[in-house]
């Protein structure tokens, strides 16, 4: 894993933070991530079109993930109904990296030295470190939903990452993908959602929130798709893994904007997070 390969997976933690406390700091989180999600296949038909379609080994892959991410995204929304972005978001990001780990060997046939696990492990335990708390025991709803979403997130991780290592393989490219199945992922979910919430009530929110709308889905798009980029030149685990820095972000995010608490235990989990991203570059 070269430093610009890390650089380029940071900022993208740092995208994927932002897109997530947009939702966090919202009214109504399931409408908002349905419009943020129902603006990505907006933003992604264009970049179908400059990119081109990838290749037809990727659609099943692709086919999977829009279906993984409908479950992604309920419980994403279920998390932040019931706890805040610093319990929920360090729990859904803390588990998944080491699913991917512990799974990589015979899912993508990839294998990790000594120093590249304890970098894995040293992020995992960091980004746990800044969600598991006596406040976890109190939201025993929310830290269910962020449980149940690490297994998803560990879950369309695998499967996106041999899909794009499947369209590059046949001449396609990680922009592909990723702009694809943004121009599907978004309408189950969002569908599904305006229609509980009916038209009357969620086309004026729609209006309203569509500047946030159209950053949120930016970011989003921009997050996972420099992912998978890293994905065809990185070991996956050791990718999915420094992206959950992203929780490092969330920390500050909820901290200067949400007005949450910035504790010892925080800080603690900082600093295990970043002597696990050294170990990931070293490794």
């Amino acid at each position: 894993m070269t430093w610009g390969v890390v650089a380029a997976v940071l900022f993208g933690a740092l995208l994927h933070a932002s897109w997530n406390a947009l939702v966090k700091s919202s009214t109504d989180k399931a409408l908002d991530t349905a419009v943020i999600h129902l603006v990505g296949t907006v933003v992604g038909l264009p970049l179908v079109l400059f990119a081109g379609i990838p290749p037809a080994s990727a659609w099943p892959y692709i086919a999977t993930s829009v279906v993984i991410h409908i479950g992604y995204y309920i419980a994403l929304t279920g998390a932040y109904k019931h706890g805040d972005l610093g319990l929920t978001y360090p729990l859904m990001r803390g588990v998944g990296p080491m699913l991917v780990a512990t799974s990589s060997a015979w899912t993508v046939g990839e294998t990790m030295s000594p120093l590249a696990w304890a970098g894995v492990l040293g992020v995992c335990a960091g980004v746990l470190v800044l969600g598991l708390s006596s406040h976890a025991l109190e939201r025993p709803k929310a830290v269910a939903f962020a449980l149940s979403n690490a297994v998803v997130i560990a879950l369309y991780t695998v499967v996106d990452a041999i899909g794009v290592r499947a369209a590059a393989r046949d001449g396609g490219s990680a922009l592909q993908y990723v702009s694809m199945l943004f121009l599907l992922d978004g309408w189950p979910f969002g569908l599904l959602v305006l229609y509980r919430r009916g038209f009357a009530v969620a086309w004026p929110y729609a209006k309203a929130r569509a500047p946030v709308a159209v950053v949120g889905a930016a970011a989003s798009l921009g997050s996972y798709g420099i992912a998978l980029w890293a994905m065809t030149r990185a070991p996956v685990a050791m990718v999915a893994a420094l992206r959950e820095t992203s929780v490092l972000f969330a920390a500050l995010i909820g901290t200067w904007f949400l007005k949450e608490q910035f504790t010892a235990r925080r800080a603690v989990g900082t600093a295990v997070i970043v002597a696990g991203v050294v170990s990931l570059r070293l490794g």
